[in-house]
């Protein structure tokens, strides 16, 4: 599958918000955002003023590389959430909130959603107690996610959980450090997601 591999800092700065996607050092001064904090390229300090459709786009973009995902992958998720009864854009939100890599950041086990991405893809985690590496399972009321046994020794986990202890686990997670598992008790409401996302911008690009 297709993935980003260049510097993710310029993300940050093209949407002129921080992403969290470096991790701990998005709290630090060497934040990008921080210390420049206008769009990357020659002419990004220029005042540029979108259309009613640029704006739209950089919403679907904002929120594409928040999640971490290519165009193809992000517009399948949107035609699978167009498809369930409710409102389209809490959908959307709410699927990309199950899946398993996301899950694994916001229960604290990754620093970034990238890193977790691929801790899931080396196996390093169990969903139910049976091995899980695709990052796109989605998840369910009561599915534990922990980290399998040989994979606990790991000091990436022990830092991972000790800086969450900082950031704070959201609501509807149950989270065990000492075991190394966490539980989905409930599914995230929109008032959850506080990142600034605006979803039916992206109803909208997508409906035209």
């Amino acid at each position: 599958m297709a993935r980003n591999t260049g510097s993710v800092c310029k993300y940050c700065r093209r949407e002129k918000l921080k992403l969290f996607l470096k991790g701990d050092r998005c709290f630090t001064e060497k934040c990008s955002v921080d210390r420049r904090p206008y769009p990357p390229g020659e002419h990004g300090q220029r005042r540029i003023k979108f259309s009613s459709y640029g704006v739209q786009l950089r919403e679907k973009q904002k929120v594409k590389r928040i999640y971490g995902f290519m165009e193809k992958q992000f517009r399948n998720t949107f035609d699978r959430a167009a498809h369930m009864k409710g409102v389209t854009g809490e959908n959307l939100l709410l699927l990309l909130e199950r899946r398993l890599d996301n899950m694994v950041f916001r229960m604290g086990f990754a620093r970034t959603r990238r890193e977790a991405r691929q801790l899931v893809r080396h196996g390093h985690f169990r969903v139910n107690d049976r091995k899980a590496s695709i990052p796109s399972h989605t998840l369910k009321i009561g599915d534990e996610v922990s980290i399998r046994e040989r994979s606990r020794k790991m000091a990436l986990f022990a830092d991972s959980l000790e800086a969450t202890e900082r950031r704070g686990v959201p609501a509807w997670i149950e989270l065990d450090g000492k075991e190394m598992k966490a539980k989905l008790s409930a599914f995230p409401t929109r008032e959850d997601i506080t990142m600034p996302i605006q979803e039916q911008m992206i109803v909208e690009l997508y409906s035209k």
